[in-house]
């Protein structure tokens, strides 16, 4: 079994409403089973997945979808309309689905999802500090997230933050160097 890890994970994450999602295709590959036991654990459980926690893409969005990513090609014919599973929808198809494999990309999503929750709120409250010990602060703590969530396989040996403000809008700068573990 291979472990899954979020450098793969951050790959497959896609934005469609708003919303942060994994595509049912994609969660199958990550659980090992095929994407019509993931869509037949839905259907099986409606009461587990309530309205947020799965999006059907409408046609028009899986058309978007195949001309944006091209690893979307094989849904151009299908006839059935891909779902998209939110956060809280992974947490509930997690409860369904019970193999080693799917324990372990289950993890490997929830960490990756925590920490680009998190990071967004350092970046916002970032925003906001006035105290420039604070701040830097916030942006190392910015810089370490960003390196766990891009960049897993690598080990942080020095880090340089510096933050530009240019005419009241924010600019984020993280330089990182890095060292193989």
């Amino acid at each position: 079994m291979d472990i899954v890890k979020i450098e793969n994970l951050k790959e497959l994450i896609i934005e469609i409403s708003g919303q942060s999602v994994l595509l049912d295709s994609d969660v199958a590959q990550l659980y090992g089973v095929e994407t019509r036991d993931i869509n037949k654990a839905v259907t099986n459980n409606p009461d587990k997945f309530p309205a947020g926690y799965i999006i059907e893409l409408s046609k028009s969005e899986k058309i978007e979808l195949v001309e944006k990513f091209h690893r979307f090609d094989k849904l151009k014919h299908s006839t059935v309309n891909p779902k998209a599973f939110a956060e809280k929808g992974l947490y509930m198809l997690a409860t369904i689905l019970k193999s080693p494999q799917a324990t372990q990309a289950t993890i490997s999503i929830v960490e990756t999802f925590s920490k680009i929750r998190e990071l967004s709120r350092s970046i916002k409250k970032l925003s906001t500090v006035q105290d420039k010990a604070d701040q830097k602060s916030l942006m190392q703590k910015s810089g370490e997230l960003i390196s766990e969530i891009f960049d897993d396989d690598m080990q942080t040996s020095d880090s340089e933050t510096s933050i530009e403000l240019n005419f009241a809008v924010l600019k984020f700068k993280h330089t990182i160097k890095k060292k193989n573990k």
